[in-house]
């Protein structure tokens, strides 16, 4: 297939190259396969966009992998930054010589209409319902994301969703067809190494392991409050850092206060990361809000048992078989799945067993990417 003539300008992301950020990874993915099958992709990166510790570095030639970068201008202040970048990188698309304006996530996609007065053709992935985040409930923040998705149900030429559940949304809302095409994986080798785990005192296959940015949809605190309440000498290990919500992180440190088997260790990556999951006893994913969560792939991947909430967003993924579930926000009911693992070891290995084989076959960056070209050439037929 021939795509040379097809020209992507990538706008949502605070940056790629990075690994810190669900959509970044993604496109961190995603792009350079989209180049290697002749798609001309730029990616519109925030302006002076913070490198997280241990995140991947930005290239000193504006090139990743063949992917173009670019810097648009952007206001670096709390609440502006992600508005402004969007706002520029549409204005630059626009006047830019891009064939289609590939918007991610709905907060972005406000700026979906600058585009279309230019007759760019657009298309939007949405990572998630985002409104339905804890930090925007009663704010300004909910009613503009929610715009967002209103214009990207009226203007953009295609929608790809992460789940099914998504799809019958828009469905059912707003009679809107969308096209299911999941986050990928790449294929991972287990690390034999604990070099990094003895700096936290942490032992194979003995601690649950929780990975996710500490915001309230996430639930670590109900995780903690359900663990605490297990009899065992497991530890459990919450990786990651606050997004805007150091209040929140304030309060899973003091919920976790007089049980030393509960351990934070700020943002991982790289060797220490690949540690975390490789050694896992269970990977938890207590979150009551999810789009297609990256680190529950990238657990299975890594082969590890699964214990994760019975939301519909992830339930389509885990099935009866790969996961254990239980209710959002719902501690005894944690309690209870987690204390099950510790009881019941042949459980843990039985799910080890067939996690990394289903997530092979079923979440794969090449079949992806062929899907997205075509979601490509479908918005570039329209109105011809």
């Amino acid at each position: 297939m021939v795509n040379e003539n097809i020209s992507v300008a990538m706008i949502g992301q605070k940056r790629i190259p990075s690994r810190n950020g669900g959509i970044e990874k993604v496109l961190t993915d995603l792009c350079p396969r989209l180049v290697d099958r002749g798609i001309k992709v730029t990616a519109l990166n925030r302006k002076n966009q913070k490198i997280a510790q241990h995140d991947l570095l930005p290239p000193v030639d504006n090139k990743y992998m063949g992917v173009q970068l670019k810097s648009v201008m952007t206001i670096p202040i709390k609440g502006l930054s992600a508005v402004s970048s969007s706002f520029f990188g549409a204005i630059e698309a626009a006047l830019g010589s891009y064939d289609i304006v590939h918007f991610h996530a709905e907060g972005p996609s406000v700026m979906l209409g600058i585009a279309k007065i230019f007759g760019k053709k657009c298309v939007v992935t949405i990572h998630g319902l985002d409104w339905k985040r804890d930090k925007w409930k009663g704010t300004f923040g909910k009613w503009y994301i929610l715009f967002g998705e209103h214009m990207a149900v009226k203007y953009a030429d295609e929608i790809i969703v992460l789940n099914r559940d998504t799809k019958c949304y828009f469905e059912k809302k707003y009679q809107r067809k969308t096209c299911f095409i999941p986050n990928g994986i790449n294929q991972v080798s287990p690390e034999d190494s604990v070099d990094m785990l003895r700096n936290f005192n942490l032992e194979p296959n003995r601690y649950f392991l929780s990975l996710s940015r500490l915001t309230p949809e996430k639930g670590i605190h109900t995780l903690i409050k359900a663990f605490k309440k297990t009899s065992s000498n497991f530890r459990l290990v919450i990786a990651g850092e606050s997004s805007d919500s150091s209040n929140y992180v304030q309060y899973l440190q003091d919920l976790s206060k007089g049980d030393d088997r509960i351990v934070f260790t700020g943002f991982v990556g790289g060797k220490f990361l690949s540690e975390l999951y490789s050694h896992a006893y269970v990977y938890v994913l207590p979150s009551s809000i999810e789009g297609m969560p990256l680190t529950l792939l990238e657990a299975m991947a890594y082969g590890n048992a699964v214990a994760c909430t019975n939301i519909p967003e992830l339930k389509e993924f885990v099935g009866d078989t790969h996961a254990l579930t239980f209710d959002p926000d719902d501690v005894k009911d944690l309690w209870r799945v987690l204390q099950y693992f510790i009881d019941n070891p042949l459980i843990q290995i039985r799910m080890k067993q067939s996690s990394s084989n289903f997530i092979k076959k079923s979440f794969n960056w090449d079949t992806i990417a062929d899907k997205t070209i075509y979601i490509y050439r479908d918005a570039l037929s329209k109105g011809k």
